[in-house]
């Protein structure tokens, strides 16, 4: 059984050309890899960013903590 255009493997290999899947399509995957991995950072710097303003904004609306008992001791 044969997945490939390949019969034997006792040829000239550059003779075959590419045999793997997608050929020609390889710029238009690294487009589409280059815009995933742009946005994925935006994406990430913007959580980022919420998270930290929500523990600052944690940080400035709490009380703050009563440090005389741990003094007297």
């Amino acid at each position: 059984m044969s997945t490939t255009i390949v019969e034997s493997w006792a040829v000239d290999l550059a003779e075959l050309g590419a045999i793997y899947p997608f050929v020609g399509s390889e710029v238009l995957l690294v487009v589409l890899t280059v815009i995933a991995w742009i946005g994925w950072h935006v994406w990430q710097m913007r959580h980022e960013k919420e998270e930290e303003e929500a523990i600052l904004n944690d940080l400035r609306n709490s009380p703050p903590s009563s440090s005389s008992s741990s003094d007297n001791s």
